[in-house]
């Protein structure tokens, strides 16, 4: 029995669309506390020795053929603190759409992140609220001299039969 080109097709979209579609649980836009993080409580007593603020730009879409049709992405945040034995305290994590206007917050309170801990924070691919010039503005504060974390957006995104994912990384724009 001969199986038809175009039953093949469409049974190869559906396992790339179930294995890349998120599960209610991968859907949620900010990370709960994992054991390498906490919440942190930044008061009067707490001695900023290093911070930075950082630019991320981020991509919810591409334009692609004419460069009227669009190719939507799903980003992902990724903050790594790549310091070998201190942690670093996220204090805040901003969504700005193309026209500089504040989305959303994804912290209520700051997060510790423990010595090579990491975390994310995901805009879901049909969320287009930042449009094509969105950005993360992220900051950063150590209490004592760290490395510099990594941070970074990973754009991502199927369709048309095929797919497309890129970085984009974080620019320092104020502190050390």
């Amino acid at each position: 029995m001969r199986i038809q080109p175009l039953f093949c097709s469409l049974v190869a979209v559906f396992i790339l669309a179930a294995c890349t579609s998120p599960s209610p649980s991968q859907q949620a836009t900010s990370p709960q506390a994992t054991p390498s993080q906490q919440v942190v409580n930044i008061d009067k007593n707490f001695k900023r020795i290093a911070d930075q603020t950082i630019y991320v730009p981020v991509y919810s879409h591409v334009y692609h053929d004419d460069g009227k049709k669009i190719f939507n992405l799903a980003a992902t945040l990724s903050i790594r603190n790549t310091d070998l034995t201190n942690p670093i305290v996220i204090t805040f994590v901003r969504y700005y759409d193309t026209n500089g206007k504040l989305i959303r917050q994804y912290l209520e309170q700051p997060i510790q992140l423990n010595a090579l801990a990491s975390t994310d924070f995901v805009v879901d691919t049909t969320d287009m609220s930042g449009g094509s010039g969105a950005k993360f503005i992220v900051e950063w504060v150590a209490q004592t001299k760290v490395s510099e974390p990594i941070i970074e957006a990973v754009m991502i995104g199927s369709g048309y039969h095929q797919g497309i994912s890129f970085i984009s990384p974080g620019k320092a724009i104020e502190g050390e």
